[in-house]
């Protein structure tokens, strides 16, 4: 049914959740999965720091913590017996939906597992929605989870 599942992960609850949707269909399928985490350092930078520090603190530490976290997640996967890759994007000033998609479709991805965090009304509005994005314009189908779940197996929560 599924070969390629890819999953971003942010490091939130809901990424968790999605990551343990992902184990569950990569051990039925037999299926690769695929951790995308994409940094996007516009959510990192107040835009007024010393270009120094940016260079040589803010963006070296936001990789570390992207490349931790994929590899803790990674690791995780593989007690299961599942084929895992990773993977590290910058925004770049690029939506991270279209990033997200981009990269599903290159590395023709059966399948999107995301998590949303559920934002209704203003807080919508005000910071839009990533995963809403990916599902309304992904040529891919795209599995999204709302919230946390019950634990699957290989999850850490």
């Amino acid at each position: 049914m599924y070969n390629t599942i890819l999953v971003p992960i942010d490091g939130s609850v809901t990424a968790e959740s999605a990551v343990g949707e992902a184990c569950a269909l990569a051990v039925l399928c037999k299926a690769r999965v695929r951790l995308l985490h994409v940094l996007d350092m516009t959510t990192l930078s107040n835009g007024f720091e010393d270009p120094n520090v940016y260079i040589t603190t803010t963006r070296p530490l936001a990789l570390k913590e992207a490349e931790d976290m994929l590899a803790r997640t990674a690791a995780m996967l593989k007690k299961f017996g599942i084929a895992v890759d990773v993977e590290i994007r910058e925004a770049m000033g690029a939506r991270v939906a279209d990033v997200i998609i981009e990269r599903a479709v290159t590395n023709k991805a059966d399948l999107i597992v995301i998590g949303t965090h559920g934002r209704r009304g203003v807080h919508r509005f005000l910071m839009g929605s990533d995963a809403e994005q990916v599902a309304r314009l992904s040529p891919v189908p795209v599995l999204l989870i709302k919230k946390a779940q019950a634990p699957r197996p290989g999850t850490t929560t």
